[in-house]
């Protein structure tokens, strides 16, 4: 048997160490537990692209030349230049970069342009 002496030693341990809740949820000391820390989720700052500067984009993606992009679009391949060229630069000014065809792709799916699936 335990002696008197030790009980509220043990009981101050049993207390302190137990992570039983009351039925609300709260700790036994009336605290709430911390929730869990939320994920962070990047923000990217939009470039501002136009209505048709998304659609060439878009086309640009889902062709594999320039040439090919003016046909389906009908406009002339300088044209098509233009627009990419003013994209490029749009994303650089946001400080997003997107020298190279590949860095396109990147920057239309972080801003929902396109999705995964469609290319």
């Amino acid at each position: 048997m335990v002696a008197t002496s030790h009980r509220p030693q043990l009981y101050s341990r049993v207390s302190v160490s137990s992570g039983v809740r009351s039925p609300l949820g709260t700790r036994p000391g009336g605290a709430r537990p911390t929730p869990a820390p939320a994920r962070a989720v990047r923000v990217y700052t939009s470039p501002g692209l136009t209505a048709r500067e998304i659609t060439v984009l878009k086309a640009w993606l889902d062709c594999d030349s320039k040439v090919d992009v003016g046909a389906r679009l009908h406009i002339a391949l300088g044209t098509v230049n233009t627009h990419l060229t003013r994209i490029r630069d749009k994303y650089s000014r946001v400080g997003r970069a997107a020298p190279t065809k590949a860095a396109l792709v990147a920057r239309a799916l972080q801003d929902g342009i396109v999705k995964l699936d469609e290319l």
